[in-house]
């Protein structure tokens, strides 16, 4: 297997060949510390954005060049939303960008609670944007299993007959002459048939066709399955986060009776796309009627985007459209 560093913001694409399993493997560090540092969040939401962070990347790193991959997470307890972004890269070699973020009732959260519960009842969802001209995909499924992780092994069972396993750990580490820091890391595997819009595939007549049924797993087949995951699941949250492991030697630990095949490592950094153009765009739905109650006493109307933190100062004049006086009478 190729080295490939030990330390974060990486995801690993690998694929064990006898059982017709593929694989990812990410540790991310800055990222979710930058992440993190765009709000004061309490503990229980950092970790579900944590936990959605590393399954996004995880699922993302599988799109094509320009597409980008959203969770989102919504339920009806306290924290009401969980919503991350990936952007895949603009051609090879480039890195990936993620963000994320949560919407919670400071009042009503329960910090000494399971994170999960404080969701409540909801949806996973899955959307993918495929550029211009394309309709994007979207799948949803029921929040289940008590954990997001579960939630998307049921999203890809149910939604893309794909069976699906995730181990997420998170926490702080320290190595000599380094400062205390947050790490992350996850492993997903996936006995893969033929076609998923998720799939990096050959371009083909049927590729285009997102809703392609997949057939699950016959019977032959679960053996091999059951096996990886016993193995996977010896894995330990130091293993999982690192960095003093490399991946391949993670790996070979689990799978060292496999024939283990590596790819090109991909870069994931911490991104936003918002920009005052597209602060623009959004406002462009609301009247100059609507836009005064927007105002603030200065004359400026403020806005400020929820993943990065960025604040953009605007002039109202500038926005909105002008009602027609007989649609005002």
């Amino acid at each position: 297997m190729t080295k490939h560093a030990s330390k974060g913001n990486i995801v690993l694409p690998f694929q064990l060949e006898r059982p017709n399993v593929r694989g990812r493997f990410t540790r991310l560090d800055s990222v979710i510390e930058n992440i993190l540092e765009q709000h004061n969040y309490p503990s229980i939401v950092e970790a579900l954005i944590t936990e959605a962070t590393i399954l996004t990347v995880l699922i993302g790193q599988m799109v094509k060049l320009n597409w980008r991959l959203s969770l989102q997470i919504r339920g009806d307890g306290p924290i009401r939303l969980i919503a991350t972004d990936y952007y895949g890269p603009s051609e090879e070699g480039l890195p990936a960008q993620i963000r994320a973020y949560a919407s919670y009732d400071k009042e009503k959260i329960d910090i000494n609670s399971d994170p999960f519960t404080q969701i409540g009842t909801g949806y996973f969802a899955v959307i993918i944007n495929q550029g211009k001209n394309m309709s994007p995909y979207q799948g949803i499924t029921p929040l289940s299993g008590g954990s997001l992780s579960s939630s998307a092994e049921a999203y890809f069972f149910q939604s893309e007959q794909i069976p699906t396993k995730f181990c997420i750990a998170y926490g702080t580490t320290q190595l000599p002459l380094e400062k205390l820091s947050l790490r992350a890391g996850g492993i997903m595997l996936q006995h893969m048939p033929n076609a998923s819009p998720l799939i990096k595939q050959k371009p083909s007549p049927q590729s285009e066709d997102l809703s392609k049924e997949i057939n699950p797993l016959d019977e032959g087949l679960k053996g091999n399955w059951t096996r990886v995951g016993i193995l996977l699941d010896t894995i330990e949250d130091l293993e999982l986060i690192g960095p003093s492991l490399s991946f391949e030697q993670v790996l070979y630990r689990l799978f060292h009776d496999e024939i283990i095949q590596t790819s090109n490592s991909q870069n994931v950094n911490f991104g936003c796309t918002c920009s005052e153009d597209k602060v623009r765009q959004s406002m462009s739905i609301y009247s100059t009627k609507d836009l005064k109650h927007m105002t603030k006493a200065d004359g400026s109307l403020t806005a400020d985007c929820q993943f990065c933190g960025a604040h953009y100062i605007l002039d109202p004049t500038t926005l909105g459209f002008e009602v027609p006086n007989s649609e005002l009478s």
